[in-house]
């Protein structure tokens, strides 16, 4: 596994094997899901992650990974409140299943940092791992970020080993729009079929027994 994870990474890492396995089905907190959708991305476009300047092309994958693979670590410790997410699962054989291309991203962005912050990496590295964890903390968003991760560590694990950057991606604009607060789906398509009309409190529309008049308000 990996050289150096992390606080958060061991914290994971220590739940494995205390998942009971449950049947591997979509679940869904919203009657509607929102779109989150977005287009594909190299890991240097603004809202991404934390800004790497002067990475060059495979840093910047590397760069994405690490990212995702924050997000969806952040996503098993946060999103255990929906068993059936299986965010810590997921997690769990992520790692299993692309622990060479993990490592390999992790190597990489240890050398970036060894590149341009000379002796000061490791601390460097801390902080912009640090950074890169409190960017997927969500409060009134939790319910589309833990869905989205779940779609997303669904899709990593079936990717083929040394595929895992494809999910980086094509899902980590996705993952970055599920952080926005954002209602079901089901209340603007309520308001579309169904719109509602405020009852108008306008004199002429009640009559001298306080009941409400509809006609009179024309």
């Amino acid at each position: 596994m990996f050289k150096r994870v992390g606080w958060l990474g061991a914290a994971v890492m220590a739940t494995m094997g205390m998942v009971q396995a449950v049947p591997a089905s979509a679940t869904y907190l919203y009657w509607v899901k929102p779109t989150f959708t977005g287009e594909p991305v190299r890991g240097d476009e603004p809202g991404i992650g934390v800004v790497i300047p002067n990475a060059s092309p495979k840093e910047l994958q590397a760069h994405l990974l690490w990212n995702m693979r924050a997000g969806l670590n952040v996503a098993a410790l946060q999103c255990q409140f929906s068993p059936s997410l299986m965010t810590v699962r997921n997690y769990n054989d992520i790692l299993r299943h692309h622990d060479r291309e993990l490592n390999e991203a992790y190597n990489t962005m240890g050398a970036y940092f060894k590149r341009t912050a000379g002796k000061t990496w490791q601390k460097t590295f801390d902080q912009y791992t640090t950074k890169t964890y409190n960017g997927f903390s969500t409060l009134h968003a939790q319910l589309s970020f833990c869905e989205t991760a779940a779609m997303i560590g669904r899709d990593a694990i079936g990717r083929r080993k040394g595929d895992l950057h494809l999910t980086a991606e094509t899902k980590m604009r996705e993952f970055r729009n599920s952080l926005v607060p954002t209602s079901d789906g089901l209340f603007a398509t309520r308001q579309q079929l169904m719109p509602r009309t405020l009852v108008s409190l306008a004199p002429q529309c009640w009559d001298k027994k306080g009941r409400y008049v509809e006609k009179k308000c024309g």
